[in-house]
């Protein structure tokens, strides 16, 4: 019988692989800019494909692939006839995905996340907010979704306004927020203040996603923990951010030798920026040491990477078989029938 989120949390630790966006761009079935998943109608396989890797990877959760599917995304293309079957395709993707684990079935998390159109002086963007989000919710529920994921919302009112619509469809609700380089949401609230609202209002997760990376999310999910008792959630991006460039917006690449079509690396230069695995790992163990129960990564999250923070958090995944093994290298192996001319080459190569 498949457990739920809360049971799953309640028992450990709960990994959840997101990343689809740059992840399914750099597969080629995406395009940089508008940052619409018509994958999800488009290439139905690839998307699969894409869920099968990070539920192998060692994600609990295959999260549906809705992440900017929304009324005004659909709008600003000039598609919003395909809106509703792009949503219902996603979901129905990833349940498809999440009943191949071989141990049990995965959970499948619906999605909703920053519109973008939200104005905190602006109470008709409210309504407009408010309907967008409750369409989706709507069919998230008809299509038996687990639990939702509302994400990536840089002001706390949008937040609030994201659980009030789960709350209303009687569906748990994952709630967290992206952080801008002001090191405060937009309308004046703190994370730390944000997810206290959002954890008494509801949320069964709060937490911080996306922007950020482990150096630059870690002290404010700390904060967050310190300041509650239920459950956090941290999803960083894999980047190296610091406090002179906390998000990766305006992360800038002192090698980079061509001329960028922005004046920033963000989207599509950021490749030279990367933490590897292992630091990522690390950042997975402290992050669970200190009681960060829902962990994950984002945006430019690999596979191979999700598998590393999987494994750091005490997780055997499904692909661990793969996880890397030197033993057997020509040159930084230790099995002993290896050439010894080719061992003491090792520095040298």
């Amino acid at each position: 019988m498949k457990r739920s989120l809360e049971q799953r949390l309640q028992e450990g630790t709960v990994i959840a692989g997101e990343g689809y966006l740059f992840e399914l761009e750099r597969r080629g079935y995406l395009q940089a800019g508008s940052f619409v998943p018509e994958v999800a109608l488009e290439n139905p396989e690839a998307l699969k494909q894409a869920y099968r890797d990070y539920m192998n990877a060692g994600s609990d959760v295959v999260l549906a692939f809705t992440y900017n599917a929304h009324r005004e995304k659909m709008r600003i293309i000039g598609k919003e006839e395909l809106l509703e079957p792009l949503n219902r395709n996603a979901i129905r993707l990833a349940k498809e995905v999440a009943q191949e684990h071989p141990a049990e079935e995965a959970l499948v998390a619906g999605n909703i996340s920053n519109t973008n159109l939200f104005d905190p002086e602006d109470a008709e963007s409210k309504e407009q907010v408010r309907n967008i989000f409750a369409e989706m919710v709507k069919w998230c529920k008809e299509e038996g979704v687990d639990f939702i994921n509302g994400e990536t919302f840089y002001y706390h009112e949008e937040a609030q306004i994201a659980l009030e619509e789960i709350r209303k469809q009687g569906l748990p609700a994952v709630i967290t927020l992206g952080l801008m380089g002001e090191n405060i949401l937009r309308d004046g609230y703190t994370v730390e203040a944000s997810c206290e609202i959002l954890s008494e209002k509801g949320a069964l997760v709060v937490g911080m996603n996306c922007f950020r990376g482990p150096d630059t999310m870690q002290p404010y999910l700390a904060e967050i923990r310190k300041n509650m008792d239920g459950y956090v959630g941290g999803l960083p991006i894999p980047y190296r951010t610091t406090n002179e460039n906390p998000t990766f917006f305006n992360l800038p690449d002192g090698g980079c030798s061509c001329h960028l079509p922005l004046e920033t690396t963000f989207p599509t230069a950021l490749d030279p920026l990367y933490h590897n695995r292992y630091e990522l790992a690390e950042w997975a163990r402290e992050a669970k040491d200190i009681g960060i129960n829902y962990i994950g990564l984002c945006c430019g999250a690999s596979p191979a990477m999700l598998r590393a923070v999987a494994e750091a958090a005490g997780v055997e995944t499904i692909n661990s078989k793969y996880s890397p093994d030197m033993e057997k290298h020509f040159l930084f192996g230790k099995d002993e029938t290896l050439k010894a001319h080719n061992l003491g080459y090792r520095t040298k190569a």
